[in-house]
C-alpha cells in the first residue's frame, strides 16, 4: 500500500512540475513582458476581421475540415489507424481463444 501511494504521490509531483510553469507564464495577450491589448485594440481588431469576413463571404473560417491536415480528415486518419490496430487485436484474441479451447478438448 506505501509503494502505491508512493508512486501516484511521484506521477501527480511529476504532472503538476509539468503543468505549473506553463501556467505561470502564460500571457493572455501581447508580444512581450508588460503588453497587453487594451479594450480598444481589442474591438478594433474584432471590426476589422468582421470587414474581412465580409470582403470575402464565401471563404469561410479558414479552417480546412475535409482536408487530411484539417479537423474531420485528421479524425479520419486517425480513426483509420487505431481502428485497425483494435480490429488487428481482437481477431488475434479470437485465433488465440480458439486455439486455446482446440488444445484443452482431449
Amino acid at each position: 500500500m506505501r509503494q502505491k501511494l508512493l508512486a501516484y504521490g511521484l506521477l501527480f509531483a511529476t504532472l503538476v512540475s509539468a503543468v505549473l510553469p506553463q501556467l505561470a507564464l502564460a500571457e493572455p495577450y501581447g508580444a512581450g513582458p508588460g503588453y497587453a491589448m487594451t479594450l480598444e485594440q481589442d474591438l478594433e481588431l474584432a471590426k476589422e476581421r468582421v470587414l474581412v469576413v465580409k470582403e470575402h463571404p464565401g471563404q469561410g473560417s479558414g479552417t480546412p475540415y475535409l482536408s487530411a491536415n484539417g479537423v474531420i480528415g485528421a479524425t479520419l486518419i486517425s480513426g483509420a489507424v487505431f481502428g485497425g490496430i483494435f480490429v488487428t487485436f481482437i481477431t488475434r484474441a479470437k485465433q488465440l481463444e480458439k486455439l486455446h479451447k482446440i488444445q484443452a478438448v482431449p
